[in-house]
């Protein structure tokens, strides 16, 4: 009868249900049917397989080649990111340098960034993204992680132009560290050469001996890595021997610098009106510069 099978039916299903629960016995039968059914999952699964088969035997040409056009996208895309990082990373590392730096330093700074370069080859003049928005004047000093750079020459609002030491009219008093010897460096229209005149023969000067701002003056504070002595020529019967020197600043390289603000009692330009006779001024050969 109908009715006795589907009560029947009820009473061994509910038997299944109380046995797994209760004292799970029908966990290995579980395994067993799933074990026997999986032939079945694979002739389910099998035509929409084969349809891939067939569809991957009529490839065409064009979609193999939007297919790697596709790929070099994506890798192009992905090498862009790495470049990125890996700037990201360098422009990390030197602004830990500057601010390094700038715990070595008395004098108040800001960081700033250089966002042009003069195309004129025989001036060398930089561009950074700071301004009288500032507070920046002409005359102030600006460094890298390294040394001294140069001076603001001229202020806009948001932007700013500096003379670098190695441009043919700038002019820094130096000292010389191991001793104290003052002179003049001089730049000299290349970036890795600046020149110490006026130093006599009889003068206590050695390679490798580290050059600084003098502060005589008062446009450049004291103490700021210049240069470093490069080559000493003496020459017979000449008064006053040949100095080369290289700058400690990476002129050239540095994208991320300082600025320093001087003291709230002087300000960089009439620091500047005081400097001496004896002494040229970093000024004195920026009539031509514009």
């Amino acid at each position: 009868m109908p009715g006795l099978r589907l009560l029947l039916v009820i009473i061994v299903s509910a038997a299944l249900i109380v046995a797994d629960q209760q004292f799970d016995r029908v966990t290995p039968v579980r395994s067993t049917l799933a074990t026997a059914l999986t032939p079945v999952y694979w002739l389910g699964n099998a035509p929409y397989q084969f349809s891939d088969w067939v569809a991957g035997l009529f490839t065409t040409r064009e979609d193999v080649k939007q297919e790697n056009e596709d790929l070099k996208a994506r890798l192009l895309i992905l090498e862009r990111r790495a470049l990125k990082y890996a700037a990201l990373a360098s422009e990390n590392n030197e602004l830990r340098r500057l601010m390094n730096s700038s715990e070595l330093l008395d004098d108040r700074v800001i960081v700033s960034e250089v966002v042009g370069v003069s195309p004129d080859p025989y001036s060398h003049e930089i561009i950074i993204n700071k301004g009288r928005s500032d507070d920046l004047q002409v005359g102030q000093a600006i460094l890298d992680a390294h040394g001294l750079m140069g001076q603001v020459v001229q202020t806009s609002q948001i932007a700013s132009r500096v003379l670098l030491v190695s441009d043919s009219s700038h002019a820094v008093p130096v000292e010389v560290v191991r001793n104290g010897l003052r002179a003049i460096l001089l730049g000299t229209g290349d970036s890795g050469t600046l020149d110490l005149v006026h130093v006599p023969d009889t003068a206590d000067i050695r390679e490798g001996d580290l050059l600084v701002s003098s502060g005589l003056g008062g446009r450049f504070p004291r103490g700021y890595p210049v240069a470093e002595v490069s080559l000493i020529k003496k020459e017979p019967g000449e008064p006053f021997v040949t100095i080369q020197a290289r700058p400690k600043a990476q002129l050239n390289q540095s994208r991320l610098v300082l600025v320093v603000f001087p003291p709230k009692s002087e300000h960089p330009a009439e620091a500047g009106d005081d400097m001496p006779s004896d002494i040229p001024s970093a000024d004195a050969g920026q009539g031509g510069q514009g």
